[in-house]
């Protein structure tokens, strides 16, 4: 079933008609759920695989219009759309359609329920590949069947991917369960990588072609930097589960020392996910924040202004994006284990480490070296016919040779105080609380990394906490319960409420299958009669 996945992946990018790219479209959709029900049962699997399937097949309706109009106006094979109305339909339901199978918000509510139930390595490529191929399929409609686009399909590109990094970074801060932070942390690099996009079309829309490569080329090594490190990250946390058994950041900790190889691999995916430099996040976010700056400064007011508010956007996802994973580090990586489980936890096999080490491995070189692919990858935006002429582009500070002496400074500045701090480490003394034994139960917690964040947010993010106070007979407290939740707004207001007046309203039409064959025969006379009114009235002939 992994393979057939696999296969669907790939044979929706080699499709080379509408029918075959739909067929697998739908294939790739539907191969994920049934490999998340052969490994789970239960009730709220069953429940959170039919929302993905609703959400991402009534999303898909967009990718179905924007495809079968383009094939029925010949312009898969180049001819190029006649008509701004026609052009604005094609990018309106392409964007739906896309974006909802791409994660981004707020079409975004069925990546975090079905990435924790999916198989480590079934999440890995749903995250690292698929979301990826629903972008691949929304360039290949903005940028080359359906382009030059307008000015304000880049827009809505740059508001979607401000929500989306903001709104995936914040959710995944709060999460304390980590293929859900992983998950979350998914929508947050879509966000990115459409702030890249958005970026181009606006150059484009506004003559600035070398700029619109530069974005195009940012956003494309994003998307490449992200499958990398997202596969590494969630492969690592297969590994983890497999030895503890579960991934409560809670009842973790510890497992750098227990896991050495999984745990330095894990921590490389970790830094380039957040864009610590020389790792390969680094570059894709700061090429696209670059991009993003230029346009607030050389385009027009209106445009400059959402330029500049989607780069401070994007600094502010950076800054969560580290606080995230220091989180992580800490609460996985670092620390006692928090478990027996975890205390018991050993190194996972060289067939599980291998393919840890190797991804690690390219995060560092793609972060020394992204010259090798960015001069193709601007190549690519020549190709896509969004502009009528190649522009050379000179892309300063992203070729190999400036980036190699920097990334070889700070490996040795980090050898040199590794090095100094083991030959001057102080003995180890125990932690000071209160008078009491140090036990896990006291030990740093995902609420506690997260709390200031959660107060300055609270009116925003509206947390819930329930406080239970246990008293002695005497009325002396002699228990504490304090449980904190950050809900998800975009299930309580958006799609809780929507799903509720669909069910409503779909118990009320049930009420017209009577079951009784006079009933129908009304309901056909009644039709009959409407549909001879209006040839009556011409609106039908």
């Amino acid at each position: 079933m992994t393979g057939a996945f696999c296969l669907s992946l790939v044979g929706l990018v080699m499709a080379r008609d509408v029918t075959t790219f739909l067929g697998f479209w739908e294939l790739m959709t539907l191969l994920p759920a049934a490999l998340i029900l052969i490994g789970r049962h239960d009730e709220p699997a069953r429940r959170d695989v039919f929302a993905y399937l609703a959400i991402t097949h009534l999303g898909g309706v967009g990718v179905w219009v924007s495809m079968l109009v383009l094939a029925d106006h010949g312009a898969l094979a180049g001819v190029p759309l006649h008509g701004d109305g026609l052009r604005g339909l094609v990018a309106i339901a392409a964007i739906i359609g896309f974006c909802t199978k791409a994660g981004a918000v707020p079409l975004h509510s069925w990546l975090p329920r079905a990435h924790p139930l999916a198989p480590a390595q079934i999440s890995g490529l749903m995250s690292g590949v698929m979301i990826k191929v629903a972008l691949y399929g929304l360039i290949r409609v903005l940028f080359e069947w359906d382009g030059p686009t307008p000015l304000w399909v880049g827009l809505t590109l740059l508001g979607l991917g401000v929500l989306s990094a903001l709104g995936g970074v914040l959710y995944a801060l709060f999460q304390n369960e980590l293929k859900r932070l992983l998950a979350f942390s998914s929508i947050e690099n879509v966000g990115i990588i459409l702030l890249g996009l958005g970026a181009s079309l606006v150059f484009a829309a506004i003559g600035r072609p070398q700029w619109s490569a530069i974005a195009f080329a940012a956003a494309l090594l994003h998307v490449l930097n992200h499958a990398i490190f997202k596969a590494l990250l969630f492969l690592g946390a297969g590994s983890f589960a497999a030895q503890v058994g579960g991934l409560g950041l809670d009842g973790l900790g510890g497992l750098l020392r227990r896991m050495p190889w999984t745990g330095a691999a894990f921590m490389v995916g970790a830094a380039a996910i957040a864009g610590v430099p020389p790792l390969n996040g680094f570059i894709s976010e700061w090429m696209i924040l670059q991009s993003l700056l230029h346009l607030s400064l050389f385009g027009r007011f209106g445009v400059s202004l959402v330029a500049a508010a989607s780069a401070a956007a994007l600094g502010a996802t950076a800054a969560l994006a580290v606080f995230c994973f220091v989180k992580v580090i800490g609460l996985v990586l670092l620390g006692p284990p928090r478990t027996t489980r975890a205390d018991a936890a050993r190194e996972a096999g060289v067939g599980m480490r291998w393919p840890l080490v190797l991804l690690a491995s390219l995060c560092l070189l793609l972060g020394i070296i992204p010259g090798v692919l960015v001069p193709t990858l601007e190549r690519l935006h020549h190709h896509t016919g969004l502009l009528s002429v190649h522009a050379g582009v000179d892309l300063p500070g992203t070729g190999g040779l400036p980036a190699l002496p920097l990334a070889l400074a700070l490996t040795l500045l980090t050898v040199t105080l590794w090095r100094s701090s083991r030959n001057g480490r102080a003995e180890p003394t125990p932690a000071w609380t209160c008078g009491q034994a140090t036990v896990p139960a006291l030990a740093w917690t995902s609420a506690g990394f997260t709390k200031p964040l959660r107060i300055l947010l609270e009116n925003v993010l509206r947390p819930t906490r329930d406080l239970t106070i246990v008293h002695s007979e005497s009325g002396v407290i002699q228990e504490l319960r304090y449980e904190a939740d950050v809900p998800h707004l975009f299930d309580s207001l958006i799609y809780e409420p929507v799903t509720t007046a669909a069910l409503r309203m779909a118990g009320r039409i049930r009420r017209l299958q009577s079951g009784s064959l006079r009933t129908y025969l009304v309901y056909l006379l009644g039709l009959l009669m409407v549909l001879l009114a209006l040839v009556q009235l011409g609106v039908l002939t």
